[in-house]
C-alpha cells in the first residue's frame, strides 16, 4: 500500500497542524488546542523517525529571569560607556583566543570584593558576547531581587539547556536535548550531575555536529555564584534533628558540574564565573580546579578609579541639566574625594549618586551631607565610608528603628527555609507590616537610594536592593551600630499575633518633616 505522504518533504504533522514549509493549515480537533498541538508537534525526520518534541516540559522548570536579557533584569546593573573597558577586554579576549595561551585554561574566575561591580561587568560582558554571537548561555543567580528561581541550583541545568535549544545552529542537539526531557520527565528532580549529563553532555556527544565547527559559539556566563542559597529536601518541621543543608554545599555541588562540563571534549564552552571570593568558593579555585581556572580579581590593576570619575561626571552632568545648574559644580577636588571615599566600590559611587539625584532635597544639599559624613578609620573597616552613607540615608526616615526592621523582615530572613513564604511580594509585606494605613511611605518612602518600591497597583512584584552589601550591612552589628535588629522576628511576631487576634489598633503617624 503506497503512503499518502510518498516523496513529500519540509512539513510538520501535529495533532492540529499540517506545517507545509512557510504554509501552515489548522484543523479543528475535539479536545485539544493549537498550544497543545504545537507542544506536542511531530517532527519528520530521514527514514521515516518520528521523534516527540517537548519543549513545554522543559520550559516549566526554568528560570527565565536568570537569562541575561530577562524582563526581570531589565534595571540590572551595566557597566557605564567607556568604564570597566580593561576588565572586559581580557575576558572577552579570553573568550575569543584563550586558545592560543600558552596554558589554555577553560574556566575563568572573576572575583573582587563587594561593590566592585561583578554583576555590572558580567552584564555587559553578555550583552557584548551575545551581539558577536559568542554567547551559548547564561545564568544570573540573586538572592535578593528577582524570582525565587535565581536563588537556588533547582533551575540552573534546564535554564541552560532551554537556552541551547533556541539556538538555530544548535538545532541538533535541541532535538536531543527534548528527547533526553521525553525520555526521563523526572530529570529535573535528579542530582546535578545527571542533569548536566542527561540535558547537555549526552545531547552534544550524539549530535552530528563537530564542537570544533562552531566557532561563533564560545562562552557560558554563571554570576552571582555566591548567592546561590541551598536547596533544602524534606521537611525541617518534621525533622528538627536534621541540620539545614549548607549554602556552601550546593555552591560547591554546581562547581564540581562546571568543572566537569568544561574538561568535557564533546562540550564547545569556556566558562565565566563570577563570586565574591567567599571561603568554599576560593578553596574550589585554589585546591580543585586550580589547573584548569584563569583568576581575574577586580582590584587597582584595572583602574577602577579613572571608571568612577567617568561615572560621576556623567551623572553629575545628567543633574546640572536638571536643576540648571553651574557646569563648575561640583568641583574636580569633590569627585577625587568621593572616588578616595570609594576605595574601589563601586557600590559608594553608584548610592551616592542616587542619593543626591534624588528628590528629598537640592542636590547641593544633599552633596554636602554625603560629604560631611564623619567616616572611621578605613585601615580597619574598608567599608567605613559605605556604613556612613547607608547609616546617614537610614537616619534620614521619620523612625530609623522601624524602618531598620522592616528591612531586615524584608531582606534579610532566611525564606528559604520557609518555601510559602520564599516569594513574598511588596503588597503582602505592606499589609503584613502595617500597623495603619500610609506606613509604608512613612517607613521606606525615603529609602529610593537603597531600594526599588513597586507602584502600588502591582500586587506581584518584590521589594528589590540596589547591592547585595545593604544585607550584609543590617545583618553586622559592628557595621550598623544602633540599627542593628537585636529581635530579628519581633516585628514579624508582633504584627501576626495582632493580625491572628484581630487587635490591630490603628494609631496617627508623626507629621513626615522635610
Amino acid at each position: 500500500m503506497s503512503s499518502n505522504f510518498a516523496r513529500a518533504h519540509d512539513f510538520i504533522l501535529s495533532a492540529s497542524e499540517i506545517n507545509f514549509g512557510t504554509t501552515t493549515n489548522y484543523y479543528g480537533h475535539v479536545g485539544g488546542s493549537r498550544a497543545a498541538a504545537l507542544d506536542s508537534e511531530i517532527l519528520r525526520r530521514p527514514g521515516w523517525k518520528l521523534t516527540k518534541r517537548s519543549p513545554t516540559e522543559l520550559r516549566e522548570h526554568i528560570a527565565a529571569g536568570a537569562m541575561h536579557d530577562s524582563a526581570e533584569r531589565c534595571d540590572a546593573p551595566k557597566c557605564h560607556p567607556e568604564t570597566r573597558v580593561a576588565v572586559q577586554d581580557e575576558a572577552i579576549g579570553w573568550v575569543l583566543d584563550g586558545d592560543v595561551e600558552e596554558e589554555p585554561k577553560n574556566m575563568l574566575w572573576a572575583t573582587g570584593p563587594a561593590g566592585g561591580g561583578k554583576t555590572a561587568i558580567m552584564g555587559s560582558i553578555a550583552d557584548t558576547c551575545h551581539k558577536k554571537g559568542l554567547l551559548g548561555c547564561g545564568f544570573f543567580f540573586s538572592s535578593f531581587v528577582g524570582s525565587v528561581d535565581r536563588r537556588t541550583k533547582r533551575c540552573l541545568v534546564a535554564t541552560m539547556a532551554y537556552q541551547i535549544v533556541q539556538h538555530k545552529a544548535l538545532r541538533d542537539v535541541g532535538e536531543h536535548i527534548l528527547s533526553s526531557v521525553e525520555r526521563n520527565p523526572a530529570v529535573f528532580e535528579q542530582q546535578l550531575d545527571v542533569q548536566l549529563n542527561q540535558l547537555l553532555l549526552q545531547p552534544f556527544r550524539e549530535s552530528r555536529r563537530d564542537p570544533d565547527g562552531l566557532p561563533w559559539l564560545k562562552v557560558i556566563l554563571i554570576d552571582g555564584l555566591d548567592e546561590c542559597d541551598a536547596v533544602q529536601y524534606g521537611d525541617s518541621a518534621r525533622s528538627p534533628h536534621v541540620a539545614p543543608r549548607a549554602r556552601e554545599a550546593d555552591q560547591t555541588e554546581i562547581l564540581h558540574m562546571l568543572l566537569k562540563a568544561a574538561n568535557d571534549p564533546s562540550f564547545p564552552f569556556r566558562i565565566i564565573i563570577a563570586s565574591r571570593p567567599e571561603p568554599a568558593i576560593q578553596s574550589f579555585f585554589t585546591d580543585v580546579a586550580g589547573f584548569t581556572t584563569r583568576k581575574i580579581f577586580l582590584d587597582g590593576k584595572y583602574n577602577p578609579d579613572a571608571d568612577m570619575l567617568l561615572f560621576l561626571e556623567a551623572k553629575f552632568a545628567d543633574i546640572r541639566r536638571r536643576y540648571h545648574l553651574s557646569h563648575s559644580w561640583p568641583s574636580e577636588d569633590v569627585k577625587q574625594t568621593l572616588v578616595g571615599n570609594a576605595s574601589g566600590q563601586f557600590v559608594y559611587v553608584a548610592t551616592v549618586m542616587r542619593f543626591v539625584g534624588g528628590s528629598t532635597a537640592l542636590p547641593q544639599e544633599l552633596l554636602n551631607q554625603v560629604l560631611q559624613l564623619r567616616i572611621t578609620d578605613v585601615s580597619t573597616n574598608p567599608f567605613a565610608p559605605l556604613d556612613a552613607l547607608y547609616t546617614h540615608i537610614l537616619n534620614s526616615s521619620p523612625n530609623p528603628p522601624l524602618t531598620a526592621s522592616w528591612l531586615h523582615f524584608i531582606f534579610c530572613h532566611s525564606w528559604s527555609l520557609l518555601p510559602s513564604l520564599h516569594a513574598m511580594s511588596a503588597r503582602f509585606c505592606q499589609l503584613f507590616l502595617e500597623s495603619s494605613p500610609g506606613e509604608e511611605f512613612y517607613v521606606l518612602g525615603g529609602l529610593n537610594s537603597l531600594i526599588s518600591i513597586p507602584p502600588s497597583k502591582d500586587h506581584t512584584s518584590q521589594y528589590s536592593l540596589f547591592h547585595k552589601s545593604f544585607t550584609d550591612f543590617l545583618k553586622d552589628r559592628s557595621r550598623c551600630g544602633d540599627l542593628y535588629v537585636n529581635d530579628p522576628w519581633g516585628l514579624c511576631n508582633r504584627r501576626y499575633l495582632q493580625i491572628w487576634k484581630g487587635k490591630c489598633v490603628s494609631l496617627p503617624l508623626p507629621p513626615v518633616t522635610t
